[in-house]
C-alpha cells in the first residue's frame, strides 16, 4: 500500500505532526500536506525551522476565510491533490481540531481512504466553538481514534464509539515540548527581555473573548491590574490585535511600561517564558496541556475545558467568565497554594511512537521511509 499522507495547517498542528513525522523515519513513508491555513510567517513558518519539520510535499495555500469558504477550499485543493498521486495513500492522518482537521477528514472518508484523528475524544461540550464541532464530526467518521486524554475514552464511549476504533496513545504536543525543551530554557528569554523576577505570560484569541467591545474591554482592565502586580508578556494574536485595534484598545496596553505587547512568538521563545512565568492566563487549549507539564500554574478564561486532566491532575484552573475568579485564582497562587500534580498517563514524550505502532498495526504500509 501507499503512504501516509499527514496533515497540517495551522499553528496548532505544527507541534503535534513534528514528532509524528520525526517517529516515521526509517519506518514509513510520509507526504507532509500543509494547507496553508496558517499562512504567515510568524503563525507557520517559524514553527517548521524551530521543529525541524521538513519542507511539505505539498502546500495548497487556502489562506484565511469564514469557515464555510475555507473548509471549502481546503476540501477541493485536497482532494485534487490526494486523487492525483501515483499511489493511493495507505491512510490520511489528521490532528488536533482545526479547519484543516475536519475538511481532510471528509475528503478522506468520501475517497475510501482510512482516516486516522490524533488527539480524538476532547470535548469541551460547547458548541460555539468551532473546534468543538471540528472534533464531533471528525471523530464521527475517522476509521482509528487516537486519543491523548482520559477524558477522551469516557467521551467517546458515550458517543457510542465502537472500542475497536479506539486507542489511548498519550499527548504529541508533550513529545514536542520534551524535545524542544532544552532549547527553549537556552534563549534565556526571561533575561534577553529584562523581566526580573516575576512576571505574567497571557495569550487571548478566541471570539468569545476577544470580539465584543465590552468583554475585551474588561480583559484590557484585567490585564492592567495584573500589571500593577508584576510585568505582563502579552503574546497578541493577529485575530486580538485586530479587534483591539478596532475597539481602540490598544493604546492603553501599548502606554503601560508594565506590559510588553510582542508580536506572536517562536515555539521555543514561548515555551522558554512559559516556563518561567509566575502565572499564565489564556484561553488556548495548548497551554493548559504545556503548562499543566510544566508545573506552572494556569488560569483559563474559559468556562468548559476540552482537557479536564489539566485541571483535575494538573495546574490548570478554570475561571469562566467572572474575572472576580480569575483574580482570586492568581492570589492564591501568589500566596503559594499550589495544586498538587499527579502524573498523567501517556504525557511521557513518547506518545508518537505509539501513534505510528497503533497505524502499522492496522494497516499494512509500505515501508519507504
Amino acid at each position: 500500500m501507499g503512504p501516509l499522507v499527514v496533515v497540517a495547517g495551522a499553528r496548532p498542528n505544527f507541534m503535534k505532526v513534528a514528532p509524528l513525522l520525526r517517529a516515521a523515519e526509517g519506518r514509513v513513508a510520509t507526504l507532509l500536506v500543509h494547507t496553508g491555513q496558517h499562512y504567515d510567517f510568524a503563525m507557520s513558518g517559524v514553527f517548521f525551522e524551530q521543529l525541524g519539520i521538513r519542507a511539505p510535499d505539498v502546500h495548497l495555500e487556502v489562506g484565511s476565510g469564514g469557515h464555510g469558504v475555507q473548509t471549502g477550499r481546503i476540501m477541493v485543493a485536497f482532494e485534487q491533490y490526494v486523487t492525483g498521486l501515483a499511489e493511493a495513500p495507505a491512510a490520511i492522518v489528521v490532528v488536533g481540531d482545526v479547519n484543516s482537521t475536519m475538511a481532510c477528514a471528509l475528503v478522506g472518508v468520501k475517497l475510501g481512504i482510512p482516516v486516522v484523528h490524533v488527539e480524538a475524544g476532547l470535548r469541551s461540550f460547547d458548541r460555539t466553538m468551532p473546534e468543538e464541532i471540528n472534533r464531533i464530526v471528525t471523530d464521527s467518521i475517522a476509521d482509528l481514534l487516537l486519543v491523548s486524554e482520559p477524558a477522551g475514552l469516557v467521551n467517546l464511549a458515550c458517543e457510542g464509539i465502537a472500542p475497536e476504533r479506539v486507542q489511548y496513545v498519550g499527548n504529541v504536543m508533550i513529545d514536542t515540548l520534551v524535545h524542544q525543551l532544552a532549547a527553549a530554557r537556552a534563549l534565556r528569554m526571561p533575561e534577553r527581555m529584562d523581566l526580573g523576577g516575576e512576571y505574567a505570560l497571557v495569550t487571548l484569541h478566541r471570539p468569545s473573548n476577544v470580539d465584543a467591545h465590552g468583554r475585551l474591554a474588561e480583559l484590557v482592565g484585567f490585564v492592567e491590574r495584573l500589571a500593577r502586580e508584576m510585568p505582563v508578556v502579552f503574546p497578541v494574536h493577529p485575530r486580538t490585535d485586530a479587534k483591539l485595534r478596532e475597539h481602540q484598545l490598544r493604546g492603553a496596553l501599548e502606554a503601560n511600561p508594565a506590559i510588553r505587547l510582542v508580536a506572536p512568538l517562536g515555539y521555543r521563545e514561548f515555551i522558554g517564558l512559559l516556563d518561567r512565568a509566575a502565572v499564565i492566563v489564556t484561553d488556548s487549549g495548548g497551554v493548559q496541556e504545556e503548562s499543566t507539564y510544566l508545573g506552572r500554574p494556569c488560569i483559563t478564561l474559559r468556562s468548559t475545558t476540552e482537557r479536564p486532566v489539566t485541571a483535575s491532575a494538573g495546574t490548570n484552573t478554570l475561571a469562566g467568565e467572572d474575572l472576580s475568579l480569575a483574580w482570586e485564582a492568581i492570589v492564591a497562587t501568589r500566596s503559594g497554594v499550589s495544586r498538587p500534580q499527579v502524573p498523567i498517563e501517556g504525557w511521557d514524550g513518547q506518545a508518537a511512537p505509539r501513534v505510528l505502532d497503533a497505524v502499522l498495526e492496522r494497516w499494512t504500509i509500505t515501508n519507504r521511509g
